[in-house]
């Protein structure tokens, strides 16, 4: 089973409520593996599973750039891709901010980064556009909040995505990966180690990075409070999570929980 962190198990200050935790560890009592699906750098999803307490387990973090075990911290799948040519367009819009993930460690950003949607987790370093565009990285960030979203979106269209995977975290904000990022691609490979069929996954999310995933599991699942784009291509769509809609759908596969 697989669960996207943010909006689906968990809520602001990186809460998990009590009936949410107690589901998860109904759901590995009953012998199937709990898997965290999420965007979050494996720094900020490491402590969603100190917090929830299944071990061992699996993570498919930074949007699926990186799959890695817990608690040993095996990493077991990473992908990457070039930012340079990326970095190249973007340094000519004066209010962009880029930043970049370094995996452990933090992010280096063109600028300091705007308040607003997710914080990010880690050391943030200032850095010269050339210093970003040097190595590989596993994400990058690009966020303008002092422009129009038509004014956004006319900017992201000057890139060149069609090799990479990239999706919308909320207005004036894309995270962009490797083509082979994604987190259904993380979970094939968390699917292959645990010898588990890909039509045997139930998966549950609530946000635009969790379309690729909801459509590859067997039993995709959108919350209430999800985009229109998600619950099209949801199997069903479970209620909000205020309401307790994460609960009610693995209740609805494991009564006990």
């Amino acid at each position: 089973m697989a669960v996207d962190a943010d909006g689906t198990i968990v809520e602001a200050g990186d809460h998990i409520p009590d009936d949410i935790v107690a589901a998860l560890h109904g759901v590995d009592a009953a012998g199937v593996p709990v898997v965290l699906a999420t965007g979050r750098s494996w720094l900020a999803a490491r402590i969603i599973l100190d917090n929830v307490g299944i071990a061992p387990a699996y993570c498919v973090c930074s949007n699926g750039a990186t799959v890695i075990s817990y608690p040993d911290e095996n990493v077991v799948g990473q992908v990457t891709f070039d930012p340079a040519p990326l970095v190249e367009v973007l340094r000519g819009h004066p209010s962009v901010v880029v930043a970049v993930e370094e995996f452990g460690r933090g992010y280096n950003l063109s600028a300091p980064f705007p308040p607003g949607g997710f914080e990010l987790r880690g050391e943030l370093r200032v850095v010269s556009w050339d210093e970003l565009a040097q190595h590989q990285v596993l994400r990058m960030i690009v966020r303008d909040p002092f422009v129009a979203p038509a004014d956004f979106d006319a900017m992201m269209a000057q890139l060149d995505l069609s090799q990479l995977y990239w999706c919308s975290m909320g207005e004036n904000w894309i995270e962009i990966g490797g083509q082979a990022a994604g987190k259904s691609r993380g979970l094939a490979v968390v699917a292959d180690l645990l010898g588990v069929d890909q039509y045997d996954v139930l998966a549950l999310g609530d946000g635009n990075n969790d379309i690729d995933m909801v459509s590859w599991a067997g039993r995709g699942v959108a919350l209430a409070d999800a985009p229109p784009e998600l619950k099209a291509v949801a199997d069903a769509v479970t209620g909000s999570f205020a309401s307790g809609g994460t609960v009610e759908e693995l209740r609805h596969w494991f009564p006990r929980v």
